[in-house]
């Protein structure tokens, strides 16, 4: 088994604790779908538009999310494909203990 250093399995941590609360990974999910800028994920989860840009803060210093500003709109999406996968390889586990089926499997 290969072994990591003491940062390597820090950085592992903080990243699942990023994945720990309910709301951002309702912003990854949403995201998954494609770019959407605060107003649409606001209008999509139905909270407030302060409290969706508070939580991309988050996810973005993660490195989890990236925008892109074109005018005056500014967008997000995921930063890559990996973080797609562990939303699939998290919701496939869940979904597997509950005896249900995923397409993410």
């Amino acid at each position: 088994m290969e072994e990591y250093s003491i940062e390597t399995l820090y950085d592992l941590s903080e990243l699942f604790k990023v994945f720990g609360d309910t709301t951002r990974v309702r912003i990854l999910t949403a995201l998954r779908g494609g770019p959407l800028c605060v107003f649409h994920l606001a209008e999509r989860l139905n909270m407030g538009q302060s409290a969706i840009s508070h939580q991309l803060r988050l996810l973005r210093g993660a490195g989890l999310v990236r925008a892109k500003r074109a005018g005056k709109t500014v967008s997000y999406a995921l930063d890559d494909a990996h973080v797609a996968q562990v939303l699939d390889m998290g919701l496939a586990h869940v979904l597997h203990g509950k005896g249900e089926d995923s397409d993410a499997e």
